[in-house]
């Protein structure tokens, strides 16, 4: 189960709160395409933490080391 399921959320609400196209919301869903490095801080933000930088990139250590010295 997603955020979006869980909260109850349209990815079109979603995206309207993002300023983004419910299509490219769509994509990030079907894993169709990656969420930008800009976004994945928006969506943590938007989310409150629920989603974090580290659930939506794998690669999350190369684009923001300082995340590592973090608690997890």
């Amino acid at each position: 189960m997603t955020y979006l399921d869980t909260k109850q959320i349209t990815q079109s609400a979603f995206a309207s709160s993002l300023g983004i196209s419910p299509g490219l919301v769509y994509q990030w869903v079907k894993g169709l395409r990656p969420i930008a490095p800009g976004q994945c801080v928006a969506i943590e933000r938007l989310t409150e933490g629920a989603v974090t930088r580290r659930d939506l990139r794998t690669d999350w250590r190369e684009i923001w080391p300082e995340l590592s010295e973090e608690k997890v």
